[in-house]
């Protein structure tokens, strides 16, 4: 399996059934396909730097997920056939990247002292 970003950007005017609704299709053909749908990240309501499909603004969701290439085909696909999607992409994480992000966490958190001042700081 390999990791996958897809940021989906909604029409605005959705409720938040309907954005929900959008969310657990696209979570739920990764799970089906055998795949492991991660982090559901809502960034919400955000203008755009210029008209798309005749709006300037749309709802933005990033997923994380770890699938098959062909499961993330079909998510793309069943995205680019929704009318509640603005536009979405699908993108590839490199595993070195993938792997890097924890320790890069894990390591920020050491570094801070226990008032949240960096160890650097002071």
């Amino acid at each position: 399996m390999r990791p996958y970003e897809v940021m989906i950007i909604l029409d605005p005017a959705l409720e938040e059934d309907a954005i929900r609704a959008t969310i657990d299709r696209a979570t739920g053909m990764i799970s089906a396909s055998g795949g492991n749908p991660g982090r559901v990240d809502r960034w919400g309501k955000r203008r755009f730097a210029y008209e798309l499909n005749h709006r300037w603004e749309g709802y933005y969701v990033l997923l994380e997920a770890a699938a098959e290439p062909e499961a993330m085909d079909e998510v793309s696909r069943m995205l680019t056939l929704a009318d509640a999607v603005i536009r979405h992409k699908v993108i590839r994480l490199p595993v070195a990247a993938t792997r890097a992000r924890p320790a890069a966490a894990a390591t920020a958190s050491s570094e801070s002292g226990p008032d949240g001042a960096s160890a650097k700081e002071s």
